[in-house]
């Protein structure tokens, strides 16, 4: 009878504890990373393992390296190309509208967008058109989303060759919720992913 009631607390821990996802997309193209609780990791791209003998000799240097990656990652927001990240929306869109009634936590939101142009006219009309849109989206989410922490802001890159986005979202759910839409969604985003990763390479995709 203990053993059950055990196994059912268990149950029971697990379909209540938060589960996070923090969602990045950079210069270095989507990272997203999964949280537990204390527990952090990746989830896409994967973290390469190294053999038993080099990471030995290499885990002071690695620890470093990492911590400075870290620690770059959070200061330097650098913005990718913007014609990657546009077939990505929808996707992260369809993945929330499952969440929206379910009121999903959105710790952090943070989006910087770069617009370029040597034109200052159009440059300021494109300014102009991207608060309006930022102005009409904000709204929505926060109707559906319990937005903690947000900082949104669009700035004009005169000597920009490109339009840059960074974006970041860190959102947590419990897990009993997560799990109906997880098998739904997680297989189209990430094939969506592999395809940006073998387009960075130069490979074709078909």
């Amino acid at each position: 009878m203990i053993g059950w009631l055990i196994a059912l607390a268990i149950i029971v821990l697990l379909a209540v504890l938060p589960l996070g996802v923090s969602a990045i997309y950079d210069t270095g193209g989507p990272l997203v990373r999964w949280m537990l609780g204390p527990f952090r990791g990746n989830l896409y791209p994967k973290e390469k393992k190294e053999k038993p003998e080099k990471q030995k000799k290499d885990k002071s240097k690695k620890t470093s390296k990492t911590k400075a990656k870290n620690e770059s990652t959070e200061k330097e927001k650098k913005g990718g190309n913007v014609s990657d990240f546009f077939p990505l929306v929808d996707l992260i869109l369809d993945f929330l509208r499952d969440f929206f009634s379910r009121k999903l936590r959105v710790k952090k939101l943070e989006l910087d967008l770069v617009l370029a142009g040597d034109d200052p006219c159009d440059l300021a009309v494109n300014y102009g058109r991207a608060w309006a849109a930022l102005g009409n989206l904000i709204p929505v989410l926060e109707r559906f989303l319990v937005i903690k922490k947000r900082d949104m802001q669009v700035r004009c890159g005169f000597t920009a060759d490109k339009t840059l986005i960074y974006a970041r979202a860190d959102l947590t759910i419990t897990v009993g919720r997560l799990l109906a839409v997880a098998l739904r969604h997680g297989i189209r985003i990430l094939s969506e992913f592999l395809k940006i990763t073998k387009l960075r390479k130069g490979g074709a995709v078909k």
